[in-house]
């Protein structure tokens, strides 16, 4: 179910942070609550990504790593998942995400790197990547 893979990745945290738990990880994804009895098999692409982070997140991580978390889901489950990063943030959880969907990084991210072939292009802030029309037009597609 839902909720045993959830106990499944319990581990506790650094010191001094507040360790996960079920009812923090409910709090901050109210939707797997109802089905914290479904298999999790059942569940669909957008609850499987919210089960997938609320799990690592229960592991007490010191830094989650999301690897194309928008990938394949429906645009309404893309910006629900937008919400919980920016929430994570919030929290004072440290996140690297690896995203194709500009988009998307653009709205949650505060740093960006981008990479081509192995060699980082650019690294600086999200202001400073939506000014270098150079590194966007030719590596981003916006």
């Amino acid at each position: 179910s839902v909720e045993d893979n959830l106990k499944l990745a319990v581990k506790k945290g650094v010191r001094g942070q507040e360790d996960w738990n079920l009812d923090r990880v409910y709090e901050a994804f109210p939707l797997l609550l109802p089905l914290s009895q479904r298999k999790a098999g059942l569940l669909s692409g957008g609850e499987q990504q919210m089960l997938t982070i609320a799990r690592t997140l229960m592991g007490n991580p010191e830094i989650l790593l999301l690897d194309e978390p928008s990938e394949g889901l429906a645009p309404i489950i893309v910006q629900a998942i937008a919400g919980l990063i920016k929430d994570l943030k919030k929290s004072g959880v440290t996140i690297l995400l690896a995203e194709q969907n500009m988009r998307f990084c653009l709205k949650v991210a505060d740093d960006a790197a981008v990479i081509d072939k192995g060699r980082i292009v650019f690294q600086g802030s999200i202001a400073e990547l939506r000014e270098r029309e150079d590194v966007t037009k030719r590596y981003l597609a916006i």
